[in-house]
């Protein structure tokens, strides 16, 4: 290899190195020659693994009889939860809910059971529908509603923010706004289907190729599962073919499962469902019902706000504790409230365990408070923009949330005014009206609505980072770092920080996979 010209960088206009660079992925990509784990190069003798899955959505298991599924032709053998050494759960947080394989109770439609292992996809697919397995049918509850009615059983600690005398404001209030609002769920539908690569080595050694938003977190369950250290197991992320959330933690089971059959028979293992399985057994965006009553004067500014947001977030805690948190977090959004009580209700239901979705319950909490905006403005007949003009935080007074943060540096008046004109906002807004009056079937609408989203990790000892540089003699530098590529650009981003700190042009800088090997405890490509 020629020695690299780090004499002279070009720069740009502004005199950075790095006015604007491409993905480093796209041209292959485009090309088709952009390797996902299911692209790899498979081990010789690599084994594949499937999951059977639960077809009720609670009982208990009565019956498990394997037999046929054993002798199916391709059939190595087959994992249950008796095959789990260590950890029996790959859950995230510390509820300890959410099991490997269901034992004798399962609570969700798609709940794994068991795994099959084969010598090819094929054969270990077809081979996990010959499971005859008997159930005895419990009742279940699917829906926050049916939830609610059954006593609003939650999966973790709920949260409470309040400040104020709550229900004095209310009670003195000229005006009353009282409601309910439903928000629906949504798949992350990642055109990369969860997929995990085990390949078993020397000792207790195994390393994982993964499709996933947190390495670290593989590498914890995986060594939790096989009852084995952290530094046995080494967790390679190259690139996601999407991730939204629905890789954060549901990509702990697949791994885990994997990397149990690649320890157990010797040879590497790769478990990838297809779709309509990954649908069933992986969490969505969390469903609302945001239930409110809001008090408020004959110009529409806000007294007392009284809420609860309950979710519906499936048989185990995943992350449901922290998403229902944020709801609370944004459901002032841009507002003030003199006084303020709202609560979670992290609900148990029989179904798929919901978990991070892009906004982390930011967007159902923004949507809930936008709803009794509208509410009041409509009960007023003002446009909605002036009631939400005169809720507005203020910038040094009215300017403490309900979570008893100061907003400061407040800009949201002056953002929202030079929107409003910009736009042309009101003369567009007059034109929609005239539409509106005299067109039945067909309407138009249009809104100017302001987000204050807050970043980072709640908890915040995850808000950390790490990297590892080498710089080689001949001028080229390697990096490793502990974020995930699923589309947005980071590795690029991070090799120009690196590119700019040591004076250098792009190309000098050789982006690595994403390898608990090189940067350990890492956080989640998130917030």
């Amino acid at each position: 290899m020629n020695k690299l010209d780090i004499t002279t960088p070009t720069t740009g206009k502004s005199g950075r190195l790095h006015e604007a660079a491409p993905h480093d992925s796209a041209s292959k990509q485009v090309a088709g020659r952009a390797e996902y784990v299911d692209d790899l190069t498979e081990p010789e003798g690599t084994l594949h693994a499937y999951l059977g899955l639960s077809t009720r959505a609670h009982a208990e298991v009565a019956s498990l009889d394997l037999d046929a599924v054993r002798k199916a032709p391709g059939v190595v053998g087959v994992l249950t939860a008796a095959a789990v050494q260590g950890a029996t759960a790959v859950s995230s947080v510390h509820e300890h809910d959410e099991p490997v394989f269901a034992e004798t109770l399962v609570n969700s439609w798609g709940q794994p059971i068991f795994c099959v292992i084969g010598e090819t996809r094929d054969a270990a697919r077809r081979a996990a529908k010959l499971a005859k397995i008997e159930y005895r049918d419990l009742p279940h509850v699917t829906s926050i509603d049916a939830s609610l009615r059954d006593g609003g059983k939650l999966v973790t600690k709920p949260m409470t923010l309040e400040r104020g005398d709550v229900d004095a404001g209310l009670a003195k209030s000229p005006r009353r706004a009282k409601g309910k609002v439903t928000i629906g769920g949504q798949e992350h539908f990642y055109l990369e289907s969860q997929v995990a690569l085990a390949v078993p080595g020397e000792d207790e050694d195994v390393t994982l190729h993964v499709s996933t938003q947190h390495p670290t977190e593989i590498q914890v369950m995986v060594a939790q599962v096989l009852g084995i250290p952290h530094a046995a197991v080494t967790v390679n992320m190259r690139r996601m073919g999407g991730g939204f959330g629905g890789k954060e933690t549901q990509g702990n089971l697949f791994a885990a499962v994997a990397a149990l059959a690649a320890k157990k028979y010797g040879r590497a293992v790769k478990l990838r469902p297809d779709r309509d399985d990954d649908f069933q057994i992986t969490g969505k965006r969390h469903d609302f019902r945001v239930d409110y009553d809001v008090g408020y004067d004959d110009e529409g500014r806000i007294q007392a706000v009284k809420a609860t947001f309950a979710a519906r977030s499936g048989f185990s805690a995943d992350l449901s504790g922290p998403v229902t948190d944020r709801a609370l977090f944004h459901c002032d959004n841009a507002y003030w409230y003199p006084a303020v009580k709202v609560d979670s209700l992290p609900l148990f239901t029989n179904t798929v365990s919901n978990t991070a979705f892009r906004g982390f319950g930011g967007p159902q909490g923004i949507i809930g408070c936008e709803r009794w905006i509208e509410h009041i403005a409509y009960d007023l007949g003002l446009d909605p923009l002036e009631v939400r003009k005169r809720n507005f935080y203020g910038t040094d007074t009215n300017n403490v949330t309900p979570y008893h943060q100061t907003v400061e540096d407040n800009i949201i008046h002056r953002v929202v005014e030079e929107l409003e004109t910009s736009a042309d906002y009101q003369k567009r807004r007059a034109a929609v009206l005239d539409f509106n009056r005299t067109h039945q079937v067909l309407k138009k609408g249009i809104a100017l609505t302001p987000v204050k989203f807050g970043i980072s990790f709640t908890a915040t000892w995850h808000n950390q980072a790490g990297a590892l540089v080498h710089v080689y003699r001949d001028g080229s530098i390697h990096l490793s770092h502990g974020g995930t590529e699923m589309g947005q650009g980071l590795h690029v981003k991070v090799a120009q920080v690196v590119a700019e700190a040591f004076g250098v042009t792009l190309d000098h800088v050789k982006i690595n996979a994403t390898n608990t090997g090189k940067v350990p405890n890492t956080s989640a490509t998130a917030a």
